[in-house]
Protein backbone atom coordinates (compact mmCIF):
# COMPACT_ATOMS: atom_id res chain seq x y z
CA UNK A 1 0.00 0.00 0.00
CA UNK A 2 0.79 3.68 -0.39
CA UNK A 3 0.76 5.16 2.65
CA UNK A 4 1.32 9.00 4.33
CA UNK A 5 1.28 9.85 7.63
CA UNK A 6 0.79 13.39 9.19
CA UNK A 7 1.66 14.71 12.16
CA UNK A 8 1.75 18.56 13.33
CA UNK A 9 5.08 18.05 14.32
CA UNK A 10 7.97 15.69 15.20
CA UNK A 11 10.79 17.84 15.87
CA UNK A 12 10.35 18.96 19.28
CA UNK A 13 10.21 17.27 22.39
CA UNK A 14 8.68 13.55 21.87
CA UNK A 15 5.90 12.60 23.42
CA UNK A 16 4.41 9.06 23.00
CA UNK A 17 2.26 9.25 19.96
CA UNK A 18 5.01 10.58 18.36
CA UNK A 19 7.06 7.51 19.10
CA UNK A 20 4.27 5.13 18.35
CA UNK A 21 3.94 7.17 14.78
CA UNK A 22 7.82 6.48 14.46
CA UNK A 23 7.87 2.91 15.07
CA UNK A 24 4.66 1.85 13.32
CA UNK A 25 5.63 3.99 10.11
CA UNK A 26 9.05 2.16 10.33
CA UNK A 27 7.81 -1.23 10.37
CA UNK A 28 5.18 -0.92 7.71
CA UNK A 29 7.83 0.42 5.35
CA UNK A 30 10.40 -2.70 6.27
CA UNK A 31 7.31 -4.43 5.23
CA UNK A 32 7.32 -3.23 1.82
CA UNK A 33 4.48 -0.60 2.02
CA UNK A 34 5.35 2.49 0.88
CA UNK A 35 5.55 5.43 3.70
CA UNK A 36 5.54 8.91 3.65
CA UNK A 37 5.57 11.06 7.01
CA UNK A 38 4.63 14.57 6.86
CA UNK A 39 4.43 17.94 9.16
CA UNK A 40 4.21 21.11 9.49
CA UNK A 41 8.08 20.95 10.55
CA UNK A 42 10.53 24.00 9.39
CA UNK A 43 13.51 22.54 10.53
CA UNK A 44 15.04 19.31 9.28
CA UNK A 45 15.84 17.32 12.45
CA UNK A 46 13.43 14.78 14.08
CA UNK A 47 13.05 13.82 18.04
CA UNK A 48 12.93 10.24 17.29
CA UNK A 49 14.41 8.49 14.21
CA UNK A 50 12.49 6.67 11.32
CA UNK A 51 13.78 3.54 9.23
CA UNK A 52 15.77 5.12 5.56
CA UNK A 53 13.03 3.56 3.52
CA UNK A 54 10.52 5.86 5.08
CA UNK A 55 10.30 9.48 3.06
CA UNK A 56 9.83 12.56 4.76
CA UNK A 57 8.03 15.29 3.57
CA UNK A 58 8.24 19.33 6.23
CA UNK A 59 6.16 21.59 5.01
CA UNK A 60 7.31 24.24 6.76
CA UNK A 61 4.47 26.26 8.20
CA UNK A 62 3.75 28.24 11.36
CA UNK A 63 5.69 26.99 14.13
CA UNK A 64 4.51 23.78 16.26
CA UNK A 65 4.95 25.28 20.17
CA UNK A 66 1.99 27.11 20.07
CA UNK A 67 -2.10 27.08 19.18
CA UNK A 68 -2.47 27.77 15.28
CA UNK A 69 -4.36 31.03 14.46
CA UNK A 70 -7.31 30.76 11.61
CA UNK A 71 -4.90 31.95 9.01
CA UNK A 72 -2.50 29.35 9.62
CA UNK A 73 -4.92 26.77 10.14
CA UNK A 74 -5.91 27.92 6.35
CA UNK A 75 -2.42 27.51 4.92
CA UNK A 76 -1.75 24.20 6.40
CA UNK A 77 -4.71 22.57 4.96
CA UNK A 78 -4.17 24.20 1.32
CA UNK A 79 -0.59 22.99 2.16
CA UNK A 80 -1.98 19.12 2.85
CA UNK A 81 -4.80 19.24 0.32
CA UNK A 82 -1.94 20.09 -2.35
CA UNK A 83 0.74 17.66 -0.90
CA UNK A 84 -1.35 14.54 -0.48
CA UNK A 85 -3.18 15.33 -3.84
CA UNK A 86 0.09 14.98 -5.74
CA UNK A 87 1.06 11.75 -3.56
CA UNK A 88 -2.41 10.17 -3.90
CA UNK A 89 -1.99 7.58 -1.10
CA UNK A 90 -4.14 4.58 -0.58
CA UNK A 91 -4.63 6.11 2.80
CA UNK A 92 -4.28 9.08 4.96
CA UNK A 93 -3.08 8.74 8.44
CA UNK A 94 -3.26 11.66 10.96
CA UNK A 95 -1.88 11.33 14.12
CA UNK A 96 -4.10 13.38 16.85
CA UNK A 97 -6.37 15.73 16.87
CA UNK A 98 -4.29 18.90 15.92
CA UNK A 99 -3.66 17.06 11.98
CA UNK A 100 -6.62 14.88 11.71
CA UNK A 101 -9.34 17.37 11.53
CA UNK A 102 -7.43 19.61 9.23
CA UNK A 103 -6.37 16.20 7.23
CA UNK A 104 -10.15 15.61 6.44
CA UNK A 105 -11.06 18.69 5.78
CA UNK A 106 -8.09 19.25 3.17
CA UNK A 107 -8.86 15.67 1.56
CA UNK A 108 -12.67 15.93 1.53
CA UNK A 109 -13.80 15.48 -2.36
CA UNK A 110 -10.47 13.84 -3.18
CA UNK A 111 -11.51 10.09 -2.74
CA UNK A 112 -8.54 9.77 -0.23
CA UNK A 113 -9.54 8.22 3.09
CA UNK A 114 -9.02 9.50 6.22
CA UNK A 115 -7.76 7.13 9.37
CA UNK A 116 -8.10 9.25 12.50
CA UNK A 117 -5.38 8.37 15.11
CA UNK A 118 -6.65 9.76 18.73
CA UNK A 119 -4.22 9.09 21.49
CA UNK A 120 -6.23 10.69 24.41
CA UNK A 121 -9.77 9.74 25.99
CA UNK A 122 -12.48 12.41 25.47
CA UNK A 123 -12.18 13.55 28.99
CA UNK A 124 -9.56 15.33 27.70
CA UNK A 125 -11.48 17.77 25.74
CA UNK A 126 -13.87 18.86 28.24
CA UNK A 127 -12.27 22.06 29.37
CA UNK A 128 -11.77 22.88 25.79
CA UNK A 129 -15.22 23.08 24.42
CA UNK A 130 -14.56 24.33 20.92
CA UNK A 131 -11.89 21.31 20.22
CA UNK A 132 -14.55 19.16 21.98
CA UNK A 133 -17.15 20.08 19.37
CA UNK A 134 -14.17 19.36 16.33
CA UNK A 135 -13.59 16.30 17.53
CA UNK A 136 -17.50 15.21 17.40
CA UNK A 137 -17.37 15.84 13.41
CA UNK A 138 -14.89 13.33 13.10
CA UNK A 139 -17.47 10.75 11.78
CA UNK A 140 -18.11 13.64 8.89
CA UNK A 141 -14.05 13.83 7.82
CA UNK A 142 -12.76 10.77 8.49
CA UNK A 143 -13.29 7.13 7.41
CA UNK A 144 -12.04 4.62 10.59
CA UNK A 145 -10.95 6.31 13.87
CA UNK A 146 -8.36 4.60 15.15
CA UNK A 147 -8.64 4.52 19.98
CA UNK A 148 -5.89 2.64 21.56
CA UNK A 149 -7.80 1.10 24.48
CA UNK A 150 -11.44 0.10 25.26
CA UNK A 151 -11.50 2.26 27.92
CA UNK A 152 -10.46 5.03 25.39
CA UNK A 153 -13.59 3.70 22.90
CA UNK A 154 -15.84 3.92 25.47
CA UNK A 155 -14.68 7.37 26.86
CA UNK A 156 -16.36 8.84 23.13
CA UNK A 157 -19.87 9.74 22.18
CA UNK A 158 -22.07 6.92 21.30
CA UNK A 159 -22.20 7.98 17.58
CA UNK A 160 -18.28 7.65 17.29
CA UNK A 161 -18.07 4.69 18.75
CA UNK A 162 -18.94 2.86 15.55
CA UNK A 163 -16.37 4.10 13.87
CA UNK A 164 -13.52 3.30 15.66
CA UNK A 165 -10.90 0.22 15.48
CA UNK A 166 -8.67 -0.28 18.79
CA UNK A 167 -5.28 -0.46 17.97
CA UNK A 168 -3.02 -0.50 21.48
CA UNK A 169 0.19 1.43 21.02
CA UNK A 170 3.32 -0.85 20.54
CA UNK A 171 6.29 -2.02 23.48
CA UNK A 172 9.28 -3.23 22.88
CA UNK A 173 10.62 -6.06 25.02
CA UNK A 174 14.07 -5.45 25.47
CA UNK A 175 16.59 -8.20 26.11
CA UNK A 176 17.64 -8.75 29.81
CA UNK A 177 20.68 -6.80 31.23
CA UNK A 178 21.63 -5.56 34.45
CA UNK A 179 20.35 -2.38 36.19
CA UNK A 180 21.86 0.28 35.39
CA UNK A 181 23.53 3.03 37.89
CA UNK A 182 24.57 1.35 41.13
CA UNK A 183 24.71 2.99 44.88
CA UNK A 184 21.44 4.66 44.90
CA UNK A 185 17.92 3.72 44.33
CA UNK A 186 15.39 4.83 41.75
CA UNK A 187 11.71 5.70 41.87
CA UNK A 188 10.85 6.45 38.34
CA UNK A 189 7.93 8.54 36.57
CA UNK A 190 7.78 9.24 32.83
CA UNK A 191 5.18 11.34 31.21
CA UNK A 192 3.78 15.19 29.82
CA UNK A 193 4.10 17.61 33.23
CA UNK A 194 0.23 18.19 33.99
CA UNK A 195 -2.52 17.93 35.83
CA UNK A 196 -3.96 15.02 34.14
CA UNK A 197 -0.63 13.20 35.16
CA UNK A 198 -0.91 13.91 38.85
CA UNK A 199 2.82 14.51 39.63
CA UNK A 200 2.22 16.82 42.63
CA UNK A 201 0.65 13.82 44.55
CA UNK A 202 3.70 11.82 43.53
CA UNK A 203 6.20 14.37 44.80
CA UNK A 204 3.64 14.43 47.98
CA UNK A 205 4.13 10.71 48.73
CA UNK A 206 8.05 11.04 47.92
CA UNK A 207 8.44 13.46 50.31
CA UNK A 208 6.67 11.84 53.29
CA UNK A 209 8.89 8.15 52.30
CA UNK A 210 12.06 10.59 52.11
CA UNK A 211 13.26 10.71 55.59
CA UNK A 212 13.15 6.82 56.28
CA UNK A 213 14.72 5.81 52.63
CA UNK A 214 17.53 8.28 52.27
CA UNK A 215 19.20 6.32 49.92
CA UNK A 216 16.02 6.71 47.32
CA UNK A 217 15.84 9.35 44.93
CA UNK A 218 12.80 10.12 42.79
CA UNK A 219 13.11 11.19 38.98
CA UNK A 220 10.13 13.12 36.61
CA UNK A 221 11.36 12.73 33.52
CA UNK A 222 8.94 15.08 30.82
CA UNK A 223 8.23 18.18 29.86
CA UNK A 224 4.80 20.28 30.59
CA UNK A 225 2.93 23.63 32.05
CA UNK A 226 2.79 21.74 35.37
CA UNK A 227 7.36 22.05 35.62
CA UNK A 228 6.93 25.57 37.41
CA UNK A 229 4.27 24.31 40.15
CA UNK A 230 6.47 21.37 40.83
CA UNK A 231 9.86 22.91 40.84
CA UNK A 232 7.69 25.03 43.83
CA UNK A 233 6.47 21.83 44.98
CA UNK A 234 10.11 20.56 45.68
CA UNK A 235 12.65 23.12 46.97
CA UNK A 236 9.82 23.82 49.24
CA UNK A 237 9.46 20.12 50.76
CA UNK A 238 13.36 20.66 50.93
CA UNK A 239 13.77 18.15 48.40
CA UNK A 240 15.99 19.60 45.59
CA UNK A 241 18.88 17.13 46.22
CA UNK A 242 16.45 14.27 46.18
CA UNK A 243 13.94 14.84 43.39
CA UNK A 244 15.27 15.15 39.61
CA UNK A 245 12.87 17.07 36.73
CA UNK A 246 15.48 16.41 33.77
CA UNK A 247 13.12 16.93 30.93
CA UNK A 248 12.65 15.22 27.90
CA UNK A 249 14.93 12.64 27.20
CA UNK A 250 15.63 11.24 24.18
CA UNK A 251 17.18 7.86 25.54
CA UNK A 252 14.19 6.69 27.13
CA UNK A 253 15.76 2.47 27.60
CA UNK A 254 17.90 3.94 29.96
CA UNK A 255 15.88 5.82 32.09
CA UNK A 256 14.13 2.14 32.47
CA UNK A 257 17.12 0.32 33.05
CA UNK A 258 18.05 2.36 35.63
CA UNK A 259 15.03 2.29 37.83
CA UNK A 260 14.15 0.12 40.38
CA UNK A 261 10.38 1.29 40.40
CA UNK A 262 8.24 2.66 37.82
CA UNK A 263 5.45 4.94 39.23
CA UNK A 264 2.43 6.21 37.15
CA UNK A 265 0.29 8.42 39.41
CA UNK A 266 -1.64 9.48 36.44
CA UNK A 267 -5.71 10.50 37.23
CA UNK A 268 -6.31 8.65 33.79
CA UNK A 269 -4.72 7.36 31.11
CA UNK A 270 -5.73 6.27 27.30
CA UNK A 271 -2.96 3.31 27.09
CA UNK A 272 -0.23 4.11 29.53
CA UNK A 273 2.73 3.57 26.97
CA UNK A 274 4.84 4.21 29.66
CA UNK A 275 3.73 2.07 32.30
CA UNK A 276 4.12 -1.04 29.43
CA UNK A 277 7.49 0.12 28.68
CA UNK A 278 8.72 -0.24 32.21
CA UNK A 279 7.10 -3.35 32.74
CA UNK A 280 9.09 -4.49 29.62
CA UNK A 281 12.20 -3.26 31.41
CA UNK A 282 11.18 -5.91 34.48
CA UNK A 283 10.76 -2.49 36.70
CA UNK A 284 7.83 -3.78 38.76
CA UNK A 285 5.00 -0.62 38.78
CA UNK A 286 2.69 1.08 41.27
CA UNK A 287 -0.49 3.52 40.48
CA UNK A 288 -3.80 3.79 41.22
CA UNK A 289 -6.48 1.21 41.16
CA UNK A 290 -9.16 3.57 39.88
CA UNK A 291 -7.17 4.99 36.85
CA UNK A 292 -8.46 3.37 33.73
CA UNK A 293 -5.20 2.67 31.44
CA UNK A 294 -2.98 2.15 34.32
CA UNK A 295 -5.42 -0.54 35.93
CA UNK A 296 -5.60 -2.50 32.51
CA UNK A 297 -1.65 -2.66 32.93
CA UNK A 298 -0.81 -3.29 35.75
CA UNK A 299 -1.80 -6.66 38.07
CA UNK A 300 -1.67 -6.24 41.04
CA UNK A 301 0.61 -8.85 43.16
CA UNK A 302 1.85 -9.92 39.60
CA UNK A 303 3.82 -7.06 38.19
CA UNK A 304 3.49 -4.32 40.62
CA UNK A 305 1.40 -2.88 43.12
CA UNK A 306 -2.25 -0.70 42.94
CA UNK A 307 -3.06 1.30 45.87
CA UNK A 308 -6.40 3.23 46.76
CA UNK A 309 -8.02 5.03 49.18
CA UNK A 310 -9.20 8.49 50.22
CA UNK A 311 -5.82 9.68 50.81
CA UNK A 312 -4.20 9.51 47.56
CA UNK A 313 -0.63 10.51 48.90
CA UNK A 314 -1.02 8.18 51.93
CA UNK A 315 -2.16 5.59 49.50
CA UNK A 316 0.59 6.08 47.02
CA UNK A 317 3.12 6.46 49.75
CA UNK A 318 2.22 3.13 51.08
CA UNK A 319 2.58 1.41 48.09
CA UNK A 320 6.01 2.42 47.00
CA UNK A 321 7.06 1.89 50.87
CA UNK A 322 6.35 -2.02 50.11
CA UNK A 323 8.59 -2.16 47.16
CA UNK A 324 11.10 0.54 49.03
CA UNK A 325 11.66 -2.14 51.43
CA UNK A 326 11.87 -5.64 49.93
CA UNK A 327 14.39 -6.29 46.91
CA UNK A 328 12.96 -9.54 47.07
CA UNK A 329 9.63 -8.51 46.31
CA UNK A 330 10.83 -6.19 43.79
CA UNK A 331 12.59 -8.29 41.34
CA UNK A 332 9.70 -11.39 41.35
CA UNK A 333 7.01 -8.75 40.75
CA UNK A 334 9.60 -7.00 38.03
CA UNK A 335 10.29 -10.57 36.83
CA UNK A 336 6.92 -10.90 35.20
CA UNK A 337 6.27 -7.89 33.74
CA UNK A 338 7.82 -8.53 30.08
CA UNK A 339 5.33 -11.38 30.16
CA UNK A 340 2.06 -9.28 30.90
CA UNK A 341 2.49 -6.58 27.94
CA UNK A 342 4.06 -8.99 25.06
CA UNK A 343 0.72 -8.91 23.89
CA UNK A 344 1.46 -4.92 22.59
CA UNK A 345 4.40 -6.16 20.74
CA UNK A 346 5.56 -4.46 17.52
CA UNK A 347 4.87 -6.69 15.36
CA UNK A 348 1.25 -7.94 16.48
CA UNK A 349 0.53 -3.81 16.51
CA UNK A 350 1.75 -3.36 13.06
CA UNK A 351 -0.69 -6.72 12.03
CA UNK A 352 -3.46 -5.11 13.18
CA UNK A 353 -2.68 -1.46 11.36
CA UNK A 354 -1.99 -3.13 7.93
CA UNK A 355 -6.02 -5.12 8.59
CA UNK A 356 -7.23 -1.58 9.36
CA UNK A 357 -5.54 -0.13 6.37
CA UNK A 358 -6.20 -2.71 3.78
CA UNK A 359 -9.73 -2.02 5.11
CA UNK A 360 -10.14 1.27 4.40
CA UNK A 361 -8.38 1.46 1.01
CA UNK A 362 -10.37 -1.45 -0.14
CA UNK A 363 -13.62 1.06 0.25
Amino acid sequence: MKLLFAIKSLAGSGGGAERVLADVASELARRGHAVTVVSFDTVDADFYPFESKVKRARLGIGRSDRPSGPLEILRRVRAIRTFATRARPDVAVGFMHSIYLPLGFSLAGTGIPVVASEHIVFQHYRTVPFQQLLVRLTPLLADRMVVVSEFARRSFPAAMQALMAIIPNPVAIPTPREREGAGHRLVLNVGRLEKQKNQRTLVAAFAALAPDYPDWRLRIVGEGPERPALERQVERLGLASRVELPGVRRDIAAEYAAADIFVMPSIYESFGLATAEALAFRVPAVGFADCPGTNELIQDGRNGILVGGPDAVHALAEGLSRLMDSAPLRAQLGQAGPDSVRRFSLAAVADRWEEVLRTVAAR
